[in-house]
């Protein structure tokens, strides 16, 4: 039996699937943004609108949020668990789902579209900005296991 969650702002705490793209150039560095919400720092993601497929939402993200134009791109996977759980500074919570791809593909120059980022930019894989958010750890964490060489 599913159980009702309460926020910290009074709303019911709601499951919230996202997808997302780990979009890496061509020196093997991650595109990383500082939220402006929280200052922490994230790839680009978002939610999934009603009716919109999941590689859509998430090359429709990082459109929005860094300006590029995402082409082909691979699974990394499907993530979810209490870690995933965010408050929001409004006290809205989510139970987050992110399915996130790694793509190396795409086209066009880093700006902000929609100004959730306080700033972004690619980042050495061994020297990534702190701090990372909550919501993206165990993401970031299985890309840098699981990471292919960059064929030359």
């Amino acid at each position: 039996m599913a159980h009702k969650r309460y926020a910290p702002n009074g709303s019911a705490v709601v499951v919230q699937t996202g997808a997302s793209i780990i979009v890496e150039d061509a020196l093997g560095r991650i595109l990383m943004q500082q939220r402006q919400d929280d200052g922490t720092w994230s790839y680009p993601g978002g939610r999934v609108e009603i009716d919109e497929t999941v590689e859509a939402c998430a090359r429709r993200e990082v459109f929005e949020e860094c300006g590029l134009i995402v082409g082909e791109m691979e699974l990394l996977g499907v993530f979810s668990g209490e870690e995933l759980n965010h408050v929001y500074p409004d006290g809205n919570e989510v139970c987050g789902i992110d399915i996130v791809y790694v793509s190396r593909d795409y086209t066009g120059s880093i700006h902000s579209e929609d100004g959730e980022a306080a700033q972004m930019g690619f980042f050495p894989i061994d020297d990534l900005p702190e701090p990372i958010s909550a919501m993206n750890a165990k993401q970031i964490n299985t890309y840098l296991q699981t990471r292919k060489p960059r064929r030359r």
